[in-house]
């Protein structure tokens, strides 16, 4: 089973440029399964229902959150239905949507985790004691993947090695620059602790610089805008063994215009 696991969509540029991507090489890598995160896909802020069906119709089958899931108010309208859309799982019970989704591929079943981690990012319940939940509900999915949606490297480590050989994978999402870590721990977990962003090159992780320097030189509040220009798609292939769900390669797929 190939996965096709994209990293974090900012704004239009981004939609489209991830749509384009996947028009041209879905037929060349024939992927089984296509995962983006798209916390940021609407205007850089969360993610409507228009986003979504863009996503959908370019190809993308499941999409993953993070801590910029609330933003679009539109989101409420269509959590609760939408089961191609997951939010942190690590949320208080009674927030709307689901933070774990099942999906067939073929004959096998895939269960879809994303969390949010703690340092830095949020204040939410433990992800690590949100996942042990699901897993626990769940002990014949064998194909697990697993979107950390977090700010520390430490915690994206950790929670790699502490999910070791019960999920698939652990793909780290928030930081929107692509780590040079892509590996397969000891007991068959593909881990990478950021896939990048998918979404304007020039800009400050998407946004327009000029707001952000702004900001960043006179400590006021300045407006972000999605940046313009040149282009990135930043992604990875997994490749998971179909009787145990054990990865048998993770590569990293980046694409730069110029």
């Amino acid at each position: 089973m190939k996965i096709w696991f994209i990293g974090d969509i900012v704004g239009q540029p981004g939609r489209e440029y991830a749509g384009e991507i996947i028009r041209k090489y879905a037929p060349l890598y024939q992927p089984d399964l296509i995962v983006a995160n798209g916390e940021n896909a609407s205007h850089g802020r969360g993610i409507t229902s228009k986003s979504a069906e863009e996503l959908y119709d370019a190809g993308v089958e499941l999409i993953t959150l993070g801590n910029h899931t609330w933003d679009q108010k539109d989101l409420l309208n269509f959590i609760d239905h939408d089961q191609r859309i997951v939010r942190p799982a690590n949320y208080p019970l009674g927030t709307p949507g689901r933070g774990y989704t099942i999906c067939k591929v073929g004959q096998i079943s895939v269960l879809l985790i994303n969390a949010m981690g703690r340092a830095f990012i949020s204040e939410l319940d433990s992800p690590f004691r949100a996942i042990d939940e699901i897993l626990l509900e769940h002990p014949s999915i064998h194909h697990v993947l697993v979107d950390f949606h977090a700010e520390a490297t430490s915690e994206k480590l950790a929670m790699g090695w502490y999910l070791d050989g019960r999920v698939s994978a652990v793909v780290g999402t928030h930081t929107h620059v692509p780590t040079n870590d892509a590996r397969i721990l000891p007991q068959g977990t593909a881990y990478i602790t950021d896939l990048g962003m998918t979404g304007p090159r020039d800009g400050i992780l998407g946004m327009d610089r000029t707001g952000v320097l702004e900001r960043m030189l006179t400590h006021r509040p300045a407006r972000f805008e999605v940046a313009a220009g040149r282009r990135q798609f930043c992604s990875v292939f997994i490749e998971l063994d179909d009787h145990t769900g054990k990865a048998c390669s993770i590569e990293p797929f980046l694409q730069y215009e110029e």
